[in-house]
């Protein structure tokens, strides 16, 4: 209990009761075995503590602290060491780079679907948090074009990059196309997110449409991700004899 809760008289009344208790705890014979007492301790009457109160004379004081401060006269606090350590926040999720792992295959070649992007070109076009993306190459068939935008073309692989560094989430998309070029896959999607300057987003629409193998992209279908992903439509590697 503060100090700054007494004046310097209440104080004194406290030391001194507590050395009065201390001194009564001391006649009391123990075990010396078990150290623990063999006679009862007396506890204060309820005139006894209505005396203490009214002798604090303080709102901060009453019976159950009174009695409480009585009880624990003279006790000394174990020192112990086993304290709880600090746990650590876990960050919230992976980077782009993590979660690229999962999109990335033995042999993939990021190299030749990333070589030459340019973020300044993505960058000065810029793209709203709400707006809808849209992409097709003259040469894709309507009908092909429609069924993406519908969602009635299936995704194998996907890559998570909102809240990313354009870095990571560069590398992320590169790793993810290159796959799914490895092995064959034509549809992928990217969640890129909102975000208030919808950057991670801008960026996606311009990378999206420097790469060549990409046949046409839009941004996904509500059970998919909405406005924040786009679904990525590529042509699909000709088999090597």
């Amino acid at each position: 209990m503060s100090n700054s809760l007494f004046s310097k008289e209440m104080q004194d009344q406290l030391k001194s009761l507590k050395s009065e208790l201390s001194k009564g705890r001391a006649s009391v014979s123990t075990d010396p075995e078990n150290h623990k007492p063999t006679d009862p301790v007396a506890l204060p009457t309820q005139k006894q503590v209505k005396k203490t109160v009214k002798q604090l004379d303080s709102e901060h004081i009453n019976d159950d602290k009174v009695l409480f401060m009585q009880a624990m006269a003279g006790v000394t606090p174990i020192e112990s060491n086993n304290t709880i350590s600090e746990v650590k926040n876990k960050p919230a999720k992976p980077d782009a780079s993590t979660l690229s792992k999962r999109a990335a295959a033995q042999g993939a070649d990021e190299a030749s679907l990333g070589t030459g992007l340019s973020d300044m070109q993505a960058l000065l076009n810029p793209v709203s948090g709400e707006s809808y993306l849209i992409y097709k190459q003259p040469t894709l068939q309507n009908k092909v074009f429609n069924q993406l935008k519908q969602g009635k073309l299936r995704w194998y692989d996907a890559v998570d990059i909102h809240g990313s560094s354009i870095d990571d989430a560069r590398e992320a998309v590169t790793t993810l196309l290159s796959q799914a070029k490895q092995n064959g896959e034509n549809v992928v999607k990217i969640v890129h997110g909102k975000g208030t300057d919808a950057v991670l987003k801008t960026c996606v629409n311009g990378w999206l449409r420097q790469i060549p193998e990409v046949l046409a992209f839009c941004s996904a279908p509500p059970k998919d991700g909405g406005n924040g992903a786009v679904l990525v439509l590529l042509k699909r590697e000709k088999n090597k004899e």
